[in-house]
């Protein structure tokens, strides 16, 4: 018994050495498995990142063109900004010429108006010689203010004329403080 024929000893090293390649078969088969399982995720990853870049693709598309229409629309107002601003510097301008003449008028009209009051009332109502004849052939009155041809009705009284001077002046220095607030919140805006 101690002898066992050679080909059994063969083939039972031959059935170790097959149960050997099985069992590493088996656990080269289940990696294999996982690998392919992997590669199935491996596919969809890739799948789902080719997804994401086109539409990243088209979201950078869409964001160029987003861009290029604000571009235009950008310059575009900023033109119109440009016009109107030239437009209100235009008319600004217009405005402080508009003042200084309202100014130089308001300043004349205070000058004028001690000049009136201190002006006896005594030579409005003066007479007019019979000689001076007046224009287009009427007589006038003996008693009439010398100015009543020339601009006053002949019964309007000294007062209202001084009224309306005065009118006149206070018109002109409310205009001058509106300017003066108006320069003043032009300053403050700039």
């Amino acid at each position: 018994m101690t002898t066992l024929p050679l080909g059994m000893i063969i083939e039972g090293l031959v059935a170790i050495l097959l149960l050997i390649t099985i069992g590493y078969c088996w656990i080269l088969n289940r990696r294999l498995q996982r690998l392919r399982a992997d590669e199935q995720v491996l596919r969809a990853t890739i799948a789902e990142l080719m997804t994401a870049t086109e539409i990243a693709e088209r979201a950078i598309l869409g964001l160029k063109t987003t861009a290029a229409e604000a571009d235009r629309t950008l310059g575009s107002r900023l033109k119109q900004a440009e016009t109107m601003s030239q437009t209100l510097s235009e008319q600004v301008s217009e405005g402080e010429k508009i003042f200084t003449r309202i100014t130089q008028i308001a300043e004349a009209a205070r000058a004028a108006t001690p000049q009136r009051q201190a002006a006896p009332r005594e030579e409005a109502y003066a007479v007019q010689p019979p000689s001076e004849a007046p224009v287009y052939g009427h007589q006038p009155h003996a008693y009439a203010p010398s100015g009543a041809y020339g601009g006053q009705a002949a019964g309007e009284p000294e007062r209202k004329r001084s009224t309306r001077a005065s009118d006149i002046c206070n018109a002109a220095a409310e205009a001058t403080a509106r300017l003066e607030e108006f320069r003043r919140r032009k300053g403050a805006a700039a």
